[in-house]
């Protein structure tokens, strides 16, 4: 039987997340593998992050990368829409950590290849079973119309929210203690850039793995 695996915001924890990819029981070959965003920013290790992701994608057939509000909010800081934000959110160690890199090589600070990988990122991904999505879903309101802004941000109408989207909604975004399991959403941020554990869920099973 196909098995999803789905893992929470990362957040430059690269060493979190090999520890966690060596513990998942994934069949590379048939299942599923779920990013749910926000692999940039706060950490220390943002570039080692896309580094190893884009090297995943490139063996592992079902690979889904969710776009994160911090992704967003870089492009908008590299294409000038917005230059603040994303420095109060934690942008700053990303820059540097590109930096950093930049000034060993010689090269441009964020290469061609992590700027394609954000760029190719997804909104949402839908199964038969779930969806995927990086914040949540505003209640009421069908899959199609839904806002960007909400997917990337939305939180308190999102999480108070008893509302059935048709399907569990699987998210990350608001870090919390412990993953989140109620009977339309699950949330599987755990906080791992604020000292807390890495978090992958495997569907339909529903079996939690840390790091």
């Amino acid at each position: 039987m196909r098995k999803i695996f789905a893992i929470g915001d990362i957040h430059g924890c690269y060493d979190q997340l090999l520890a966690l990819m060596n513990k998942i029981p994934i069949d590379f070959k048939r299942d599923a593998l779920v990013f749910m965003g926000d692999y940039i920013d706060r950490g220390p290790q943002s570039v080692e992050v896309v580094d190893y992701l884009i090297k995943l994608e490139k063996r592992v057939p079902g690979i889904i990368f969710l776009k994160g509000n911090h992704e967003d909010m870089l492009e908008k800081y590299l294409d000038g829409t917005d230059r603040f934000t994303y420095l109060l959110n934690g942008g700053q160690q990303t820059l540097d950590s590109y930096l950093s890199r930049s000034a060993q090589s010689g090269t441009h600070p964020i290469p061609p290849e992590h700027r394609e990988f954000f760029k190719s990122l997804k909104l949402i991904y839908e199964t038969e079973d779930y969806i995927f999505v990086h914040a949540g879903l505003r209640p009421k309101v069908s899959l199609e119309s839904q806002d960007t802004e909400d997917l990337l941000w939305i939180r308190d109408k999102f999480l108070h929210s008893r509302y059935d989207f048709g399907k569990p909604v699987i998210f990350g975004h608001t870090p919390l203690g412990e993953p989140l399991v109620e009977s339309n959403k699950i949330g599987i941020d755990t906080g791992a850039v604020f000292g807390n554990v890495l978090t992958c869920v495997q569907l339909p099973d529903m079996v939690f793995f840390s790091a």
